[in-house]
C-alpha cells in the first residue's frame, strides 16, 4: 500500500509517504505558509521515491483539532488528491498523532487553542492502539483534568501555559505527518478510509475569534 500523509494543524507543515511499511517524510516550521508548501513537499517525496501521484492508494491527513486554517488546508489538499484518483481519505486525530510522538504510554496531548484555551485529550497506549481516557475537548488551561499518576504532557499548550499540574511535560513535541502515517496505515488496511467528499476536519471548537466586548475585558 502506498499513501500520502499530511499534517498542517500547527505551525509545522509536514508530509509523509508510506510505501509498504517504509516512511519517508519532510517537514518545516512555516507559520502561515502551509498552503504554498504542502504540495511541493509531497512532489519532492514522490520524485525521490520514483513514483507518480497516480500510484497512491489513499491519502491521510491530520484532521484536528488545531489551527482552523491549517485543518482546512490539509483536508482540502487530501480531498483534491483523492477525488481525481477515486481513492479513499482518512482523517487522523492530531491529538492522537501528538501522543504517538511523545514517547510515553499515558499522554496528555495539549495544543494551544488561542483565546486563552487549549485543545487536549488524555490517551493511553494499549495493545490495540491509543484509547481516549479523556475525549478531545477545548477548555481553559485551569480546567485540564486527568485522574491518576504517570501521565506525560506533550504539545505546545504546555509551552504557553506551563505544566498545568503535570510533573513531566514535553512542550516541544508536535503532531507529525509520520505519526499520521503510522496511525493511518492499519486503519486504511482495514478499509476505514472514506470517499473524499466525506472527509471533514475535527474542529472541536466553532468559535475562531474574540468579540470586541471580550477583547476589552
Amino acid at each position: 500500500m502506498r499513501f500520502a500523509a499530511l499534517e498542517t494543524s500547527t505551525e509545522w507543515c509536514g508530509v509523509a509517504l508510506w510505501r509498504d511499511g517504509t516512511i519517508a517524510s519532510v517537514e518545516c516550521r512555516a507559520p502561515n505558509r502551509h498552503s504554498e508548501l504542502v504540495l511541493p513537499m509531497l512532489q519532492r517525496l514522490l520524485e525521490q521515491a520514483g513514483i507518480a501521484a497516480a500510484a497512491l492508494d489513499a491519502v491521510a491527513f491530520g484532521a484536528g483539532p488545531g489551527s482552523f486554517t491549517g485543518l482546512r488546508i490539509a483536508c482540502g489538499v487530501a480531498q483534491g488528491l483523492a477525488m481525481v484518483r477515486g481513492i479513499p481519505v482518512l482523517g487522523v486525530s492530531t491529538l492522537e498523532a501528538l501522543a504517538d510522538e511523545a514517547g510515553a504510554a499515558r499522554v496528555v496531548a495539549c495544543l494551544d487553542a488561542r483565546m486563552r484555551e487549549v485543545y487536549y485529550a488524555a490517551l493511553e497506549k494499549r495493545a490495540a492502539g491509543w484509547v481516549e481516557v479523556v475525549a478531545a475537548r477545548c477548555v481553559a488551561p485551569d480546567a485540564l483534568e486527568v485522574a491518576g499518576a504517570g501521565w506525560t504532557g506533550a504539545g505546545n499548550g504546555f509551552a504557553v501555559y506551563g505544566n498545568m499540574g503535570l510533573e513531566r511535560v514535553r512542550p516541544e513535541v508536535h503532531p507529525t505527518a509520520i505519526a499520521v502515517a503510522r496511525l493511518a496505515a492499519p486503519r486504511l488496511a482495514a478499509g476505514e478510509g472514506v470517499d473524499a467528499a466525506l472527509a471533514v476536519p475535527a474542529y472541536v471548537r466553532d468559535k475562531v475569534a474574540f468579540t470586541t466586548q471580550e477583547l476589552q475585558r
